[in-house]
């Protein structure tokens, strides 16, 4: 018997991704971001939470994929990880959708090695795929001369 699990999905760069609706501590409007010197190029400054200091990571950046063409504002989807929140910046959020467990598949080795060490798996919708993300792989990175990584 399927199950139904909920989401919140966001799209970047036309990317459709969800995050499981227990990791989402909230999700936010663009949000000012003061810049940190010698930050990763992943995460381009922070945002202050009613007093809570949050890192903001750029998930396009994060993902290797192309730039910010026409220079929208970024919306924030503020998660809850291991070792605290962390505010991913996309570039526009969808709704909260259920969706059926049996209709998952594992990420397709098609992905770059980046997306797919991130996503845990792919829903099949009518007209695009809904690619989960690893909140805890997603978030985390190593800096190496400016870049970021997946690890």
């Amino acid at each position: 018997m399927a199950t139904f699990e909920k989401y919140v999905t966001f799209l970047v760069n036309d990317i459709l991704f969800g995050v499981s609706v227990t990791k989402v501590q909230e999700v936010l409007r663009s949000q000012e971001i003061t810049d940190v010197p010698l930050s990763s190029t992943a995460v381009p400054g922070v945002i202050n939470l009613r007093g809570q200091i949050i890192p903001a990571m750029d998930l396009r950046r994060r993902l290797g994929l192309a730039g910010n063409k026409d220079k929208k504002e970024l919306m924030n989807v503020v998660l809850r990880t291991n070792k605290g929140s962390v505010s991913l910046l996309v570039d526009e959020i969808g709704d909260v959708k259920n969706f059926s467990s049996d209709s998952y598949e594992d990420p397709p080795a098609t992905f770059g090695e980046t997306i797919r060490h991130v996503t845990t798996r792919v829903c099949k919708l009518e007209d695009r795929l809904l690619l989960v993300l690893d909140t805890e792989k997603v978030t985390q990175f190593s800096e190496s001369k400016g870049h970021t990584e997946a690890r």
